[in-house]
C-alpha cells in the first residue's frame, strides 16, 4: 500500500466515523433496516410486502425533524 492510499483510507475512516456521530448516515441505516424487514417477510413465507413503503430521503428527513419537534430530547441543536 502506498502512502497516498493509506492516507485516503484513513480519511475515509474519519469521514465514516464523523457521519455516524453526526447522524448523517441515518437514511442509509433506515434503507438497510427496511430492506432487511422486507427480505425477512419474503423468507418466512409471507408475501414480503413491507407494511410501509420505503420513504425517499427527503421524506425520511422530514419525518425525523417532525419526530424531534414532537418529542424534544436533549440534543445540541
Amino acid at each position: 500500500m502506498t502512502l497516498l492510499a493509506g492516507v485516503r483510507k484513513g480519511a475515509r475512516g474519519v469521514v465514516w466515523y464523523l457521519k455516524g456521530i453526526l447522524g448523517e448516515d441515518a437514511y442509509e441505516k433506515y434503507v438497510a433496516h427496511h430492506a432487511a424487514l422486507h427480505a425477512a417477510g419474503a423468507a418466512d413465507g409471507t408475501d414480503g410486502a413491507a407494511p410501509h413503503p420505503l420513504m425517499t430521503e427527503r421524506e425520511f428527513w422530514r419525518d425525523q425533524t417532525d419526530r424531534q419537534d414532537a418529542n424534544p430530547q436533549g440534543r445540541c441543536c
